[in-house]
């Protein structure tokens, strides 16, 4: 909190001015190779222990954020700066739902505001041409399971909803939370059986149109089925074994020969470097 209140000072003292590095190229690829063995198992070794006390406590996720909350007047000092869009959402959620549980320069967050299990509103937004041109920068979660042969008729449906199967949650972003309630909406419909995706997408922007003129539009009013509470994650089932014995098998030759074989056939290659 107070590195957040040093950085609204100084953004009322003097605008800051973050000039960009074009001169600097970037790398062109990511290389993990720079890790060793000893350092590799520890890595995954501390992600094993760590996953495996988790589901031992009967949980599959932590929100440690949730007990955090930024002060009402600092969440609107934020979001002062900010393009109006999304400083004008990130109000009436502060109204709707009380200050936020964290907050950076450009992004509020919210934790347990039922339905909702997280909320967020960026200063960044991403440009979404359907059905109509705007900013998407709101993005409202639920838990909710979509069976993974069923997740690609989201992505048609609408690319600006978002399924995580491990975590059983849909992830709706849009402009507004009419415009969220409503994609979820859809979604429960697509998944259910209710409506093909071509449906889905007439009908939603019916909805839209409907809201936007004070018309009738329960889509975009109310969600119109129950949310989950928990429940919905799919955390799959472990593979492991047998490749830890292959790749042991492959460990001991590589020693033994003095070369390394790569794990698997490869069917890819990594882009040429330029000089």
């Amino acid at each position: 909190m107070q590195a957040l209140t040093r950085w609204l000072h100084l953004q009322e003292e003097a605008e800051i001015t973050v000039s960009a590095r074009d001169d600097e190229p970037g790398p062109r690829n990511v290389d993990t190779r720079d890790l060793d063995t000893r350092e590799r198992l520890a890595t995954t070794g501390r992600a094993v222990v760590e996953g495996v006390a988790l589901q031992a406590g009967g949980e599959h996720e932590t929100e440690r954020s949730a007990g955090h909350m930024v002060d009402r007047p600092t969440a609107l000092r934020i979001v002062e700066r900010w393009p109006e869009a999304p400083k004008n959402v990130a109000r009436q959620m502060i109204d709707k739902y009380g200050p936020p549980n964290e907050a950076t320069p450009t992004r509020l967050f919210w934790y347990r505001q039922p339905p909702w299990k997280r909320m967020e509103v960026s200063a960044d937004p991403v440009a979404h041409n359907w059905p109509a041109p705007h900013d998407d920068f709101f993005t409202q979660v639920i838990d909710y399971r979509v069976p993974p042969e069923m997740v690609h008729l989201v992505a048609m449906f609408d690319g600006s909803i978002l399924v995580d199967r491990t975590r059983g949650e849909v992830w709706a972003r849009c402009d507004s939370e009419a415009a969220n309630v409503l994609g979820l909406n859809m979604v429960h419909e697509l998944v259910t059986g209710k409506r093909t995706v071509e449906e889905a997408r007439e009908t939603s922007s019916q909805h839209t149109v409907a809201y936007n003129l004070g018309r009738s539009a329960p889509y975009a009013e109310r969600l119109q089925f129950e949310v989950p509470s928990g429940g919905t994650e799919d955390l799959d089932e472990p593979t492991i074994v047998g490749p830890i014995a292959q790749q042991l098998a492959g460990k001991v030759k590589d020693v033994v020969t003095g070369q390394r074989e790569e794990a698997t056939d490869r069917r890819s290659n990594p882009p040429a470097q330029e000089d």
